[in-house]
């Protein structure tokens, strides 16, 4: 490889890298806003969200998989918004062993008044795409995060 095509790769790479900050940057300013405005964190507010839009009385582990958050941690988040009167929890009808959770009075207003999660934003201005543009986003963001994993680990680099 020339030292131009080397110099290149490095620029492409530091231009991707930067990129990659912005990303992370806007993200992180919008969870501060968010959490800031409704007094929730990101995941209690992504909780709140799931068990509202789910169709039937979800569980944790539905819920976990709903926002793509470990069941531990959903569980912690569930007992914080529990401790909230945002959620209650009941056991199942059918089945004891289950425990469905819903949402308060409470629960629904603070939801009705949180700020819009940065993804409805995304998805606003991803349908302004036309569907080659997506695609080749979405074919762009798969191989960046297949970039970032490591196989052996299956764990960020």
């Amino acid at each position: 490889m020339s030292t131009d095509q080397g110099n290149r790769q490095a620029e492409l790479g530091y231009r991707a890298l930067s990129s990659i900050r912005q990303i992370i940057h806007h993200v992180s300013s919008h969870s501060r806003r968010m959490s800031r405005e409704s007094g929730l964190t990101v995941p209690q507010l992504l909780c709140l969200r799931a068990i509202h839009v789910s169709p039937t009385a979800p569980s944790v582990a539905a819920v976990a998989d709903a926002v793509h958050i470990s069941r531990p941690t959903v569980s912690g988040v569930v007992d914080r918004l529990v401790r909230a009167e945002f959620v209650q929890r009941a056991r199942s009808s059918t089945d004891r062993r289950h425990v469905q959770l819903s949402l308060t009075d409470a629960g629904r207003l603070k939801l009705a008044d949180a700020p819009k999660p940065l993804q409805d934003r995304f998805l606003t201005l991803l349908a302004r795409l036309d569907e080659v543009e997506q695609e080749r986003l979405l074919s762009a963001l798969e191989q960046l995060v297949g970039l970032m994993v490591d196989d052996d680990q299956n764990t960020t680099v």
